[in-house]
């Protein structure tokens, strides 16, 4: 059974949460504070984390600064207030996997937890798997990058991205899918942010004349054999 961590102060809200995970036969905890969230996240072990961004103690972006600083499996799904740009902004780029705006569909809210925890399981199942691409060498369960057996030093961003596009290697992948995947659904952003990342890449992975990640004029980018 898997086990998800609800962290929301508004008991009213927590409650309808809890009873309809566990209609769906999830196991559930709750939290309503940061400090108590950080408490039951050292205690026990979670599959998923539903963060509500304004809690008392800790606030929300801090609780998942704190859990990422030690685990980078769990996923994260933050609670945003509807015009909170830049706490959704802060947390994807702190290593949420999503987020949901209040007021939410609860359907809306059960449709991205099924989406996050089979992405997590997938991804545990691909953890033992080593991943090569001509120089270049993944190990996702390290979530180390080699090339030419000299360790690459990339941001978790970077990581992300890099992975997303060796795992579909061969395919061209437009600006809107890798955004989707590796930022998150309704990421509030350019997709211009894609490539300044596939940038940041290119000048850690080139070598010489030879580009890992490719350009796919008027679509996105390619990873080829």
């Amino acid at each position: 059974m898997e086990k998800i961590l609800i962290v929301e102060d508004d008991d009213k809200i927590a409650r309808v949460i809890q009873l309809e995970l566990e209609y769906e036969g999830y196991e559930v905890a709750i939290a309503y504070t940061g400090k108590e969230a950080m408490e039951k996240y050292g205690s026990e072990s979670f599959d998923l984390v539903l963060l509500d961004v304004m809690i008392p103690e800790l606030n929300g972006l801090e609780v998942l600064r704190r859990i990422r600083q030690k685990d980078d499996e769990i996923r994260i799904i933050m609670l945003t207030a509807r015009d909170a740009v830049m706490d959704k902004v802060s947390g994807l780029d702190s290593g949420a996997n999503d987020y949901v705006t209040k007021p939410f569909e609860i359907e809306e809210l059960l449709a991205r937890i099924r989406a996050q925890l089979k992405q997590r399981s997938l991804s545990h199942n691909a953890d033992f798997q080593e991943v090569k691409c001509r120089h270049l060498k993944i190990l996702p369960m390290a979530r180390e990058v080699y090339i030419d057996d000299e360790l690459i030093y990339l941001t978790q961003k970077e990581y992300d991205l890099l992975h997303f596009l060796v795992e579909h290697k061969n395919q061209a992948l437009s600006r809107e899918q890798i955004i989707e995947t590796v930022w998150g659904y309704d990421y509030y952003g350019d997709t211009n942010t894609v490539d300044v990342y596939v940038r940041y890449l290119r000048k850690k992975l080139d070598r010489e004349s030879s580009s890992i990640i490719s350009s796919v004029r008027g679509i996105g980018y390619i990873v080829k054999d």
